[in-house]
This record gives C-alpha cells, structure tokens and sequence, in this order.
C-alpha cells in the first residue's frame, strides 16, 4: 500500500460523489468534510449493518438517542473538562504541530514492520516447516527489533503516566525523530492541550458556557437510569447510540481518518463488578468477527494494547486496520470499571446503582465499551474496496467492490437506448424494485460506459433491458463483480437481486 494509493481513494471519493472537502467554494475548512450523495448513502448502510448487529441480533442490547449539548458538569464529572489532552509539539522549521505520542508510535511502527519483514524472509526460507512463534522468539534481527519496540514503549508509558513532558520531549530526541515536513529535529517543549470546543448559551441558562460533546459515550451513562427502570433491564445489559462528536484534533490529518466533528458508534454494556474481563474478552473477539464477517482480508487486520490506559480503564485494545498509510486504530473496546458511573452518581448526588436481586445487594455497575468510529469504517472499506482490474481486450476498469448490502445502489436499471419502448420497461422495473432496494435509473452514454460508472460506484448488479426484452420479458443480469452476464425473467429479479445484496444475509452469517 502506498501514498499514490491514498490519494487514488480521495480523487476517486470526490470524483463519484462520495466525500468533498467542506465549504469547497470558499477554499475549503481544514478536517471538516461533507459526504455526498453515495457517500451518505454508503455511511448510512454502514450504521444499519452496526445498528442491526448490535440492538436487533441482542435482546439484551437497546438504544437511545441523547442530546449534542449536555449540561457542563457531565463533563467535569467525567473528567474531561481538567484531563481531557493531548501532548502537542511544534515543529519549528515546517510550523507544524503533532501530537507527541503519535510521533513515537510512527516511529515504533517502523521496527514492527522490520520485524514482519523478517518473518516474510523466514516464511519464504523455511517453507511448510516454518514455525512462526519460534522465528519471533529466536531470531537475532527479530529480537533486537522487539528490543528496541519494548524500550521505546516502556519509556514513553512511564512518560505519559506520570504527565512528564519534558521526558517525553526527551525521548523524540532521542530516537532522532525528525518532522515529516521538515526533515529537521528543530523542536518546541511538548505542551498540554485540550480538545474539547466550548460555546456559550444564553446568560438565562444559569450555566453559560457548555461543551461540544467530545464522546457519544456519556449521554449514555447520564441515562442508565432512565433507560434501566423504563425497559426493565437487567444484568448485563447494553446501551447503543451513534452521533456526532466533536473535537479540536491539534492533528487532523489523513482526510476523514481525523476530523474535527465526527460520527462514533458506541455501546456501553454494564456487567456485575467481577465479571468485567471475561466481558471485554468476550466483546473483543465479537467486534472483530464483525468487521471480518464484511469479506474484508483478516490480514489487514489486527489488535493493538494501550500503552497507556485511560483514567477511567483497567483494560483496553485496539482494532486497527491497515490503511494505505498504515496500520491505524478503527474500534476500540475498554473496560471502563465502575468510573464513569461512580462520578456521575458522585456529581449530581443521585443514587446510580443496581438491585442485584440474585445477590439481594446494591451496586454500581461495571461497564465495558465497545467504540468504532463511523468516518474511519467508511474509510476502511473505500481503501479495502478500490482497485483497478485488467480486462479482456487490455483496458482497465476500477472498481469498488464494497460489501454487496452496503453499496450506495443495490442495482442499476440500464435501457439499452432511450427508445423504441425500452426506457418505459425500464422505468416499470425501476419503479417495481425501488421499494425494496435502492436502485439508480441511467439512459445515457453507451452501455459500457455506464456498466463501468456503476462499477466505479460499486453497483453490484445491472439490469440491461434490451428489445428482446419487450417481446419475452427478460434481460440481462450482470454482476460486478465477475463481470458475468445472463438472460433472466424480469418476474425473477428481486429474488435474484436479494440473493446477491441482502442485508439480513450479512446478518444471518454474523450470528
């Protein structure tokens, strides 16, 4: 994967409708986009896919809907208003600012990749007998490579959890880490800076100033409550919302990979105090065969333990995705213990527990969360999905095979000509379909030029209709991804076209 790859997918994303750049006329605004009319219609069917998966496959599991603008001591009680921060550093030279600890962990990142080249080598050398836990134990290079990683990784945890900036400056001179940019190693003293934005609302409020909400996750806790008592939950049991979040990000970068207003997709399940590991195990594994159960290659993905745990955490791991500029985090699940919970029952001075009416006691639950960011799976698949392909006669076509239930068009209606009866057939069949699938109607251009519009978009099946088709009602299926054709009966097509897009079949396969 490669620079040149990334900007295929951003060219390609802006080209076909999917993501442009906010404000676009007025020069844009630095990380903020606007998803156009496939991208939105691509990031809704992702949230379908996570929403049906999460509430719908588990009775035990419901969501909610909570408020954007929350009253300000949620915030304080969570700990965001004193700890919410990022270790900021300027380059000098470029004027650039990066987070710290992303500094280093690139940088530690280029000994992981020495370490999986070192296993590729050993793969080819040995063959069927290579033992790969072995290799990793035993090789010299591997080892050294491990060695460097564990140091590195202990030094800026110690560093991070003691709030030593100095140390962590420290250690980015060091490990001669130098400014993408620049090239230089010309840095500022690393500083604190906080991500959260503040507005102000009316003086009649009591309280003026208010936050963006940075996470989704404490609307959820501020209505356990409600949501307990009201649908007579009981443990465990799960709380989902997705919604936008908001953060002043001091790197927003890799087009939606870091924006400053976001989509998260989050779920909070609360467990009897004890039980919380088995409950992040389980969860771990759950959320990964989710984003497996796409088609996606299991290589591309992997897990990644926090060096540092947040405030809140006794245990918490990272899904990351290979994207064409590296392996970055998608999802993260954390046990949070009884934090979030225990602050806000403290703050507000309401009782927030549970009648664990098996063990006739009292108690604040435990909580583990499951979080993926929207903007970043709908990322993951667009860098997955998008390739170039050769076909016969030497011509090339790109394609974007996305997940068949979660393409912006389920099927494209195509009249061979704009006459002789054939649009009308067209637009019958348009109008028979489009209320289970969402369907796109074209006239114009050729037809090869409009099956490989369809392709680009990742259109999974076309529906040509020819003048055969109006004396023996029939037509031509052609399916995206095998370019394979044949002759259908129209009376046939939604029962075809179901088998080749359905939601519930994605579904059925995850459960």
């Amino acid at each position: 994967m490669s620079e040149d790859q990334f900007k295929h997918v951003i060219s390609h994303a802006k080209e076909y409708g999917f993501v442009f750049q906010g404000s676009e006329i007025y020069d844009g605004l630095a990380a903020v986009y606007d998803y156009g009319q496939n991208g939105v219609a691509l990031k809704n069917n992702i949230r379908t896919y996570w929403w049906k998966s999460m509430v719908q496959l588990n009775e035990n599991i419901v969501g909610i809907d909570s408020a954007i603008f929350m009253h300000p001591k949620v915030w304080k009680a969570s700990g965001h208003v004193d700890g919410f921060n990022d270790p900021m550093i300027d380059n000098k030279d470029s004027k650039k600012r990066y987070r710290a600890d992303v500094l280093i962990e690139e940088h530690v990142e280029k000994y992981v990749q020495k370490i999986e080249k070192e296993v590729v080598k050993g793969r080819k050398r040995f063959g069927d007998s290579f033992d790969e836990a072995q290799f990793r134990a035993t090789n010299p290079n591997v080892q050294r490579s491990q060695q460097t990683i564990d140091y590195i990784n202990g030094e800026m945890k110690s560093a991070m959890d003691s709030g030593d900036l100095d140390r962590l400056k420290g250690l980015i001179e060091e490990l001669n880490i130098v400014c993408p940019i620049s090239g230089s190693r010309n840095w500022t003293d690393v500083r604190q800076f906080n991500l959260m934005y503040s507005t102000q609302m009316s003086a009649t409020d009591g309280e003026s100033q208010i936050y963006l909400r940075p996470e989704t996750a404490q609307g959820i806790f501020v209505n356990y409550l409600n949501v307990q008592k009201t649908g007579r939950m009981r443990l465990p049991f799960g709380i989902a919302q997705t919604g936008k979040a908001f953060r002043n990000e001091i790197v927003a970068r890799q087009f939606i990979m870091r924006m400053k207003e976001f989509e998260q997709m989050e779920m909070q399940f609360f467990v009897q105090p004890g039980t919380e590991m088995d409950w992040f195990e389980y969860w771990k594994e759950k959320r990964l065969a989710w984003h497996k159960n796409l088609g996606i290659d299991a290589a591309k993905y992997r897990y990644h333990d926090h060096i540092k745990l947040a405030h809140y955490a006794n245990a918490a791991v990272d899904i990351e995705f290979e994207f064409p500029f590296g392996f970055k985090e998608v999802e993260g699940i954390h046990s949070r213990t009884d934090f979030d919970l225990g602050q806000h029952q403290e703050f507000s001075g309401k009782k927030i527990q549970y009648f664990d009416p098996e063990r006739n006691e009292n108690y604040v639950p435990y909580v583990v969360e499951t979080s993926i960011g929207l903007d970043r799976m709908f990322l993951v698949l667009l860098s997955d999905s998008l390739r170039t392909e050769q076909v016969e006669g030497g011509e090339e076509r790109t394609v974007l095979a996305l997940p068949p239930a979660l393409a912006p068009y389920q099927c494209a209606i195509l009249p061979l000509v704009k006459k002789d009866g054939l649009p009308e057939m067209g637009r019958a069949i348009f109008d028979d379909l489009k209320l289970d699938f969402a369907c796109y109607y074209e006239e114009k251009d050729s037809i090869g030029k409009r099956y490989r519009r369809q392709d680009a978009i990742g259109t999974p099946v076309c529906i040509t209709i020819d003048h055969e088709s109006l004396t023996d009602q029939t037509v031509t299926i052609r399916l995206r991804d095998t370019m394979e054709q044949r002759r259908v009966p129209v009376n046939a097509l939604r029962d075809l076209i179901n088998s080749e897009v359905s939601m519930n079949a994605l579904l059925r396969s995850l459960s």
